[in-house]
């Protein structure tokens, strides 16, 4: 199948700027982490030989998914810590930021409980916001974009499998990717909310990375996967063009700093 690229098809379209901002996690979160990764490795080390391939992937994908929502945000390993999350911190320093520059911003998750965590945060600073996840009726989806569109809110949060695409928010000229995805190609789709025909300013793309954690292990896998990504078709899972050696490498001792 031939896929025409973006820079092809439009090339009206202003410049695109990406950036990964490293988030150094608090000692608290650290320790936490550390106690989720070593939880897990032990108990993939205990099932793995029981295992059949496929069931084997499905475990390390499990423990993975723990990983991520810890280095995310202590809250998502356990809704009763009291520790505070340095990636929900900057993200409110960033947006403070673009919002005193008349900026306005998407942000992103694929978990809808990051996204309730930040919706917390931003209901306590004042922040007007539109929301948008999988279970947003369809009314109300094609409601909260054309507000936002139209002036309402200065934040967009959406989750990215139910936003990733078919969505115009030329409203918006920067996009927050609050964790990485397991395909690239996905994250791009989503980026491609604001970055589209129709935008007129440049657009700024972050993507918030909780540092020395899994997080950033998954960024060096996309750099190997992305043209692979993009030759596949869209909405395909990510996770599987990772082999499961792969996977398991990103559980391995994280180097600290």
């Amino acid at each position: 199948m031939l896929r025409r690229r973006k820079d092809e098809v439009a090339r009206e379209l202003p410049a695109r700027t990406e950036v990964a901002l490293m988030i150094p996690l608090s000692e608290g979160e650290a320790a936490l982490y550390e106690q989720v990764r070593l939880a897990a490795v032990a108990k993939l080390q205990r099932a793995l030989p029981e295992l059949d391939a496929n069931e084997q992937r499905i475990q390390i994908l499990a423990e993975l998914t723990r990983l991520r929502l810890a280095a995310c945000h202590p809250r998502l390993h356990d809704p009763r810590s009291a520790v505070a999350s340095s990636k929900l911190a900057r993200l409110i320093e960033l947006l403070d930021e673009l919002r005193a520059q008349g900026h306005r911003a998407l942000v992103f998750s694929q978990f809808v409980g990051h996204l309730a965590l930040v919706r917390e945060v931003l209901d306590a600073a004042g922040i007007t916001y539109q929301y948008l996840d999988g279970a947003t009726p369809a009314a109300a989806r094609g409601e909260r974009v054309a507000a936002f569109q139209g002036g309402a809110g200065d934040v967009f949060l959406i989750s990215i499998k139910a936003g990733g695409t078919g969505l115009n928010l030329t409203a918006a000229d920067y996009v927050i990717h609050l964790d990485p995805w397991w395909n690239p190609a996905a994250e791009d789709q989503a980026s491609d909310r604001a970055h589209r025909i129709g935008q007129t300013r440049p657009v700024t793309i972050y993507r918030l990375v909780a540092a020395d954690t899994i997080e950033a292990r998954i960024l060096t896998l996309h750099a190997a996967k992305r043209d692979l990504a993009a030759a596949v078709l869209d909405g395909t899972d990510g996770a599987l063009r990772a082999t499961s050696a792969e996977l398991l490498a990103l559980l391995g001792n994280e180097p600290r700093r």
